[in-house]
């Protein structure tokens, strides 16, 4: 596990460690559980954007048909 250093008001350090006591916990621990969620909503959030396009792809996408030209055909002049 690595280690972080952060810049934080005294205040809210006194606060948010009074919070970890009174939920039997610790600061440490709090910040840590905070940037897991951070990391695991990111990833939740790209993985429904890209089912919300994969889902567009299929409801948009219409059939073109055979493809009966070449790519020569459309150079000449």
């Amino acid at each position: 596990m690595a280690n972080i250093t952060l810049s934080v008001e005294e205040e809210v350090i006194r606060k948010v460690r009074k919070i970890a006591i009174d939920k039997n916990t610790t600061l440490t621990q709090m910040v840590r559980e905070f940037l897991e969620s951070v990391a695991e909503r990111d990833a939740a959030q790209k993985k429904r954007a890209l089912k919300d396009i994969e889902a567009s792809f299929r409801e948009l996408s219409r059939d073109m048909g055979q493809k009966d030209w070449v790519r020569e055909d459309l150079y000449e002049r």
